[in-house]
């Protein structure tokens, strides 16, 4: 099959429109709740919400308004973006109503509907069940191992809400390219810290103390080999592995200690 070629209007920005979704929930006043992007060209709605329901109402309100996301983006599959927001503009309740339309050019969606989102929505930060701290790697691989508590985040960052947290998470940005196409460089990354269990076959954050900076940080992934002798499993060999053919893998010797394994890494943020 020949080469697709890239057509330039792929690159060209989109048109498109968003509104805010606010509240005027009794005794919290009018407050920014989330954010409708439409994509005209497709009919297309994408729907970011806050997720701190019961900081904003009572708890069968909050309830309510935790479906509300998933209820609106399910609208919009069915009767298409447009008819969902025209709904909006003329339904609107008393507790619940949408901006106008404002035009923006978009060239990816899901990054504008978070650049949107992080400008306009002023969402309480929940920690570990809604937001996960960023640390330099320098930090992630040091004091926050060994005490968490001292070590005050450069921020605190809302997670995507099909992500699960759990505290020993944190948020590290990863150079280089040794992990492409699956981590591009300069990515936010969710790492897990005090990896459980077998580590084989998982990507995880290594340091090597030979080197400085954040040269000494790099994802891998970890292969673990092992052969059965009458003692049980031995293990015979560990590599850390690139998933870049252009880049190198290596044998980890772990007695010779210049590699430390620092966490297990999740996924990628846009």
């Amino acid at each position: 099959m020949p080469a697709r070629v890239l057509d330039i209007r792929d690159l060209a920005p989109k048109r498109a429109q968003y509104s805010l979704l606010v509240s005027a929930l009794p005794g919290r006043g009018v407050e920014t709740i989330g954010v409708l992007l439409l994509d005209p060209a497709t009919d297309t709605l994408r729907v970011r919400l806050r997720r701190d329901w019961e900081r904003l109402a009572a708890e069968e309100d909050a309830e309510v308004l935790a479906e509300l996301e998933d209820d609106l983006t399910a609208q919009a599959d069915g009767s298409g973006g447009r008819a969902v927001l025209e709904r909006l503009e003329s339904e609107a309740s008393l507790a619940i109503r949408v901006t106008d339309r404002e035009a923006i050019s978009v060239r990816d969606f899901d990054k504008t509907l978070s650049e949107l989102y992080r400008a306009h929505v002023p969402a309480e930060i929940l920690r570990f069940r809604t937001h996960l701290p960023r640390y330099s790697l320098a930090v992630a691989a040091g004091p926050f191992l060994t005490n968490p508590e001292d070590i005050e985040a450069e921020e605190w960052l809302e997670m995507p809400a099909d992500l699960k947290l759990e505290e020993g998470m944190f948020v590290a940005r990863i150079q280089g390219h040794s992990m492409e196409p699956k981590i591009p460089g300069g990515s936010l990354c969710v790492f897990r810290r005090n990896v459980v269990g077998s580590r084989n076959g998982r990507l995880v954050l290594v340091r090597n103390s030979e080197l400085a900076d954040d040269n000494q940080y790099t994802v891998k992934r970890y292969r673990s080999e092992k052969h059965v002798t009458e003692e049980g499993f031995q293990q015979t060999r560990i590599r850390l592995e690139s998933l870049n053919p252009d880049y190198p893998s290596w044998d980890l010797d772990e007695e010779e200690g210049k590699y430390q394994v620092i966490a297990e890494f999740v996924r990628v943020l846009e």
